[in-house]
């Protein structure tokens, strides 16, 4: 476990001037000569965002010493993949909110967002090509695919509440902590380091990401709509099989079982408020935190990689973040 003297006393931010200029280059690089792909790609970046793949691109790099400008185009890239997994994870999910206010689907129609998803993913790939780095594009081709993999898997997994917890948290390590993992290596790829530095930092990643995506889920049954900036249930009304839910199928009765299995088989939130109250009963939301936990541990522990820096400090602190927090 994270003890409280190994955690920063206070937030650790040595990216202010780095993440400007990140956003410069998004806002550069997002330009177009069609009207509608600059209105869409702004409304979707503009929404914000915790920017943790970004900041994971420039941390690595500045904890390994490494200053040049690409590390801000590759922060751009993954920001750019990342953007675009959420327009089209939203057409597909028929998700109506994100970050608190309508989705870019919503707001402008499946096939526009879907068609500015791919302008996005085109366009980091272009970026990829000018940093003139074979061993980013090997890293972020492979992230781009298994990313896809992982969203059929998710769309497999859809309504099946016998799903195994080994096969949900393969689709997290492929939807979710792919991007993180790649967005760590990038900064170690771009520092130079030995391939045990570089799979330690890609590691990191992982274990964050995974952990960020278990809290994500357990957060759709106890998490504040307006801290979340989404619908709470919507992970059920999607018919998403996720943690919490299995947990509780496995420690409940057999009329909550059945209330849970019916749920997840149909996209049904009529019966939230029972399923939210059988989640917190058998203690499947501290379960579920308890495995992120765990993730967030194994994160720490890759960093001993790396030599004391700032940079460290708030790759430390992210591992705190990602599980205590309530959006």
């Amino acid at each position: 476990m994270i003890e409280a003297e190994d955690a920063p006393a206070t937030r650790v931010d040595p990216l202010a001037a780095a993440m400007q200029e990140v956003d410069a280059t998004i806002r550069e690089r997002l330009s177009s000569h069609v009207a509608l792909i600059n209105q869409i790609s702004h409304y979707i970046i503009s929404a914000g965002g915790k920017r943790i793949r970004p900041r994971l691109v420039l941390l690595f790099a500045q904890a390994l010493g490494f200053e040049g400008r690409e590390r801000y185009d590759l922060a751009a890239i993954v920001e750019f993949i990342h953007t675009a997994t959420l327009l089209h994870d939203d057409v597909v999910d028929e998700s109506s909110m994100r970050r608190g206010r309508k989705t870019a689907n919503a707001m402008f129609g499946n096939a526009a967002s879907v068609l500015v998803g791919d302008f996005l993913y085109s366009r980091a790939f272009q970026m990829m090509v000018a940093v003139n780095r074979m061993r980013v594009l090997e890293v972020l081709a492979d992230a781009t695919n298994v990313i896809a993999e992982g969203e059929v898997l998710q769309l497999m997994n859809i309504h099946d509440a016998d799903l195994s917890v080994p096969d949900y948290l393969r689709v997290i390590r492929f939807k979710t902590a792919k991007l993180f993992e790649a967005s760590a290596r990038l900064g170690a790829v771009l520092a130079g380091v030995g391939p045990d530095v570089e799979e330690s930092c890609a590691d990191y990643g992982r274990s964050l990401g995974t952990a960020f995506q278990l809290v994500d889920d357990l957060l759709d049954y106890e998490g504040d709509p307006l801290a979340l900036g989404k619908n709470v249930g919507d992970d059920l009304r999607e018919g998403k099989p996720t943690l919490p839910l299995l947990i509780a199928m496995e420690r409940g009765t057999a009329a909550e079982r059945e209330l849970i299995r019916h749920a997840i088989e149909h996209g049904e939130v009529q019966g939230l408020p029972q399923i939210v109250d059988v989640v917190r009963r058998t203690g499947a939301l501290d379960a579920t935190r308890e495995v992120a936990q765990l993730e967030a541990d194994q994160a720490r522990v890759c960093l001993r990689v790396l030599p004391p820096s700032t940079a460290r400090e708030a790759l430390l602190e992210l591992c705190v973040r990602s599980v205590h927090r309530s959006s």
